[in-house]
């Protein structure tokens, strides 16, 4: 066996943080086993969306108002390009891939819908659904998730240890339960699903709270945090969190209008989160950060990272609409978490607060 073989894990940087390291976990696991073993396996680290695509930067940054049904920017920048282009890498470098995918068809009508519609006749391989030269095949296809904890639980993991931890994590998010499946009417332990833990296109985060009642309690600031952002997707109180004004300046209002062509309704279209507002939001996580890393010594959560301040430095800076001559994000970073950090020196030529004084 020479095929090279890459283990990839997507990280928005926005995981349930339990969910991280857990996989990161599994991936150092992973690693030395192959090493060991004489695998041409790599556990390659999670990809990661690039700097400007991030949650916080287009969010905090840009100002992108949370996620919703009608307007889902968040998916597509930080969990479909990033594993895209680490497949595209890999086509380019071998000529064609596999991609391996844990997707079964009982996950949900339209995941079957897809599955089926790509299946190449006679074969047990799907073509990708965007990538040229990449192949998908989905060995547990037919598996329902009660097939998936008992195989997990027939062995131990090829890498070493148990799955032990991975069902403790699912059980808790269903609120410390895992019922005995007796018919196809019982829901699964493995039912829960692990999303963004800032996720706003849902009502209310389950697998989050189900945590929260087992005793992960440090995870209450995330889910009020997240509560929070979903309150602002409200169509009655955007106005007390966003802008007037687009990005580019301008006033939007989109009128409606019958069949005679006469207007029936006028819709104001609001730009990004108001710079205040940002700067409110930037203090709770920092804040959140501090509190859940003091609540578990020995652990290290980093709900954003220090490339991602810079960037929004730099996003604040360069605001069309409220450009932020103070350059607050040091000082807010003071504030919320007691200590400086390293910070880029700017030569953007850019006002400071000694021109906004004046």
């Amino acid at each position: 066996r020479h095929k090279r073989i890459f283990v990839v894990s997507s990280d928005t940087l926005v995981e349930t943080p339990l969910v991280v390291n857990l996989i990161r976990e599994a991936l150092d696991k992973m690693r030395e086993a192959a090493a060991e073993q004489g695998i041409p396996l790599e556990a390659a680290h999670p990809v990661t969306p690039r700097l400007d695509q991030t949650f916080w930067v287009n969010l905090i940054g840009k100002g992108y108002p949370a996620p919703t049904r009608q307007f889902r920017w968040c998916t597509e920048r930080m969990k479909i390009d990033p594993v895209s282009e680490f497949i595209t890498e890999k086509v380019a470098a071998y000529g064609e891939v596999v991609v391996v995918l844990g997707s079964r068809i009982q996950e949900s009508a339209s995941r079957a819908q897809v599955m089926r519609k790509h299946r190449i006749e006679g074969s047990r391989l799907a073509r990708h659904t965007s990538l040229p030269n990449a192949y998908v095949f989905t060995p547990i296809d037919q598996w329902s998730a009660d097939d998936v904890w008992e195989y997990l639980f027939s062995g131990p993991a090829p890498w070493g240890g148990d799955h032990q931890a991975l069902f403790d994590l699912y059980k808790d998010s269903n609120a410390g339960e895992c019922p005995l499946v007796i018919d196809t009417s019982t829901p699964s332990c493995g039912n829960s699903r692990f999303g963004c833990w800032t996720c706003t296109v849902v009502t209310k985060d389950r697998a989050m709270d189900g945590l929260i009642e087992t005793g992960h309690t440090w995870l209450i600031p995330l889910r009020d945090f997240r509560n929070k952002l979903y309150d602002t997707t409200d169509p009655a109180r955007k106005r007390e969190f966003r802008s007037a004004r687009r990005r580019d300046g301008s006033i939007t209002v989109k009128v409606k209008t019958d069949e005679q062509g006469k207007p029936t309704e006028e819709k104001h279209v609001l730009g990004p989160y108001r710079l205040e507002f940002r700067k409110e939001l930037l203090q709770q996580l920092l804040e959140n950060q501090r509190l859940i890393n003091a609540s578990n010594p020995g652990e290290h959560y980093e709900l954003i990272t220090h490339d991602e301040l810079e960037q929004i430095r730099i996003e604040w800076r360069q605001d069309p609409n409220e450009p932020d001559w103070d350059d607050s994000v040091p000082a807010i970073y003071r504030a919320a978490m007691g200590k400086d950090a390293d910070w880029a020196t700017s030569d953007d030529f850019i006002l400071s607060s000694d021109e906004a004084q004046l």
